[in-house]
C-alpha cells in the first residue's frame, strides 16, 4: 500500500475540491488577456475577484514577482476599522468593513473575521477633542462609533494601566464592529475564487516593462515573456513608483518600511484591539495567543523587509507603560513591510496619464483593512471608467489641491 504525507493528502484534497491547480502551479501566461493586474496581494486579488463577480470580466491574469500574498498582505497586524474623519475615507473603509463581515460566506473560505472591537486611546486633551469630533462625524456618515470613558476602557481591557507615568488613558474612541481577520486567509480566499472563475494567477513573474502605443497600454514585458492586455491595473504597494516610471508617469509617493512584531504565545488576556497613537503602538492578541504589536515607519526611505532594534525599543517601551504585564514576554519574531505613503496619507485609486492603465496605491500603513473596499472600487473603475468610492482618491487631487488629509484627522497614517 502506498503511503502519502499529510501535506500531499491536503494538497490533493484542496486540488480536488477547489480546482486550485491554476494558482498552485502558476501557469504559463497566455498571449493576451482582457485585464492584467500586477500584484497578487490582497488589493490586486480583490480587484480581480470583483471584476469577475460584479462585471463578468474573467479573462484576467494576476501576475506577481514573488509569491501569492507574500508582500504587505502577509506582513501586517490585521486591524480592520472604518472610524475615519474625512467622508471619502469613511465611505471606502466602511464598505470594506461591511464586506469583511460576509467574506467567508462570499468566498466559501474561512478568513476568520473577528469583530472584536477596536479601541483608539486618547492620552492627551488634544486627542479627546479629536476623537469626539470623529465620533460626531462618524454619526453623520452612518459609521457606528462612540466615545467611552476610562472606566469603560478598563472594563473592556482589564490588563490596561489607566495611570501611566507619561500618558494616562483619558478615554477612547470605540468601534464595536471593528476587529481583525486572518491576513493570509484573505489572500488565499480571493485567489481560490479567482482561480475558480478561470483567471490565471502567475507567480515568480516580474514585470520588466510596460508597452505603449499611441498613448494606450498594450501589454507588459515580464520575466516569463510578453503579455498583451486591453487594460492594466498596477497594485504593487511600495513598488508603485517603479511600475509608474515604466508606464511613463510619476507618482507622489514614497516607500518606507513599517515594522511589527509578535510575542511568544500566552493564555487569552485581551479580546479587543487597542491603538495608542500618542505613543504610536497598537496591540491585539492572535488566535494562537501571540500579542501582535505594531509600531511606526522608519524615518528614511527604504525597501527592507527586516526589523530594527530601535523600533522594538520605542514601541515596546511605550506599550509596557500601558500594559505592564507584557514586560515579562519574550519576542517571537519581527518583520517589516514596504508601504507607499502619499503626502496627505490617503490612497490613490485612479486612471493614469497612460490610457487603459489604472493605479491603486498609497494606502500607507493601513491597507489591509481596506482590501475588499479597495478591490470593489478599483474593479468598478476599471470596468466602467467611474467609481463613486474612488472618485475623491484620483491623482488629480494633488494638482487641484483637494487633499484628503487623514494624517491631521487621525494623528497617524493608519
Amino acid at each position: 500500500m502506498k503511503h502519502y504525507s499529510a501535506f500531499a493528502v491536503a494538497r490533493e484534497a484542496l486540488r480536488y475540491h477547489t480546482g486550485w491547480e491554476r494558482a498552485w502551479r502558476s501557469p504559463e501566461p497566455k498571449k493576451r488577456y482582457d485585464v492584467v493586474i500586477v500584484g497578487a496581494g490582497g488589493h490586486g486579488l480583490a480587484t480581480a475577484y470583483y471584476l469577475g463577480k460584479n462585471y463578468g470580466i474573467q479573462n484576467v491574469a494576476v501576475i506577481e514577482k514573488g509569491w501569492l500574498g507574500g508582500g504587505n498582505t502577509g506582513r501586517n497586524t490585521t486591524i480592520i476599522r472604518s472610524n475615519y474623519l474625512q467622508d471619502p475615507s469613511a465611505a471606502i473603509y466602511e464598505k470594506a468593513r461591511s464586506l469583511y463581515e460576509t467574506m467567508s460566506q462570499d468566498l466559501n473560505y474561512n478568513v476568520m473575521f473577528s469583530p472584536r472591537g477596536v479601541m483608539m486611546l486618547a492620552q492627551t486633551q488634544h486627542e479627546i477633542r479629536g476623537y469626539k469630533r470623529t465620533a460626531h462625524a462618524n454619526a453623520l456618515q452612518g459609521v457606528k462609533t462612540e466615545w467611552i470613558t476610562p472606566e469603560r476602557v478598563k472594563q473592556l481591557v482589564p490588563i490596561i494601566n489607566l495611570h501611566g507615568p507619561r500618558y494616562p488613558v483619558l478615554g477612547a474612541l470605540w468601534q464595536e464592529r471593528g476587529g481583525t481577520a486572518r491576513h493570509d486567509a484573505v489572500a488565499w480566499g480571493y485567489a481560490r475564487a479567482c482561480s475558480a472563475m478561470g483567471m490565471d494567477i502567475i507567480q515568480q513573474c516580474e514585470v520588466t516593462g510596460v508597452r505603449r502605443e499611441g498613448g494606450q497600454v498594450v501589454g507588459v514585458d515580464t520575466t516569463k515573456g510578453s503579455i498583451d492586455c486591453g487594460k492594466l491595473g498596477v497594485v504593487v504597494a511600495g513598488h508603485s513608483g517603479q511600475l509608474a516610471e515604466m508606464a511613463g508617469f510619476r507618482l507622489p509617493v514614497e516607500a518606507l518600511a513599517l515594522q511589527a512584531l509578535v510575542s511568544e504565545p500566552i493564555k487569552p488576556c485581551m479580546d479587543v484591539v487597542v491603538m495608542a497613537n500618542t505613543v504610536h503602538g497598537y496591540m491585539s492578541q492572535s488566535d494562537k495567543g501571540e500579542m501582535v504589536i505594531g509600531g511606526g515607519t522608519d524615518g528614511f526611505n527604504n525597501f527592507t523587509q527586516r526589523g530594527s532594534f530601535h523600533h522594538i525599543e520605542e514601541t515596546v517601551r511605550a506599550l509596557v507603560e500601558t500594559f505592564p504585564m507584557i514586560s515579562r514576554l519574550k519576542m517571537l519574531r519581527q518583520w517589516g513591510g514596504i508601504v507607499d505613503m502619499t503626502g496627505d496619507r490617503s490612497p490613490i485609486i485612479s486612471k493614469t496619464p497612460l490610457g487603459g492603465c489604472f493605479i491603486n496605491c498609497g494606502w500607507g500603513t493601513g491597507g489591509f483593512k481596506a482590501i475588499p473596499g479597495s478591490g470593489w472600487a478599483m474593479a468598478q473603475l476599471m470596468a466602467t471608467g467611474h467609481s463613486p468610492l474612488a472618485e475623491a482618491f484620483s491623482l488629480d487631487r494633488f494638482k487641484e489641491g483637494r487633499f484628503i488629509d487623514e494624517s491631521v484627522a487621525a494623528g497617524v497614517a493608519h
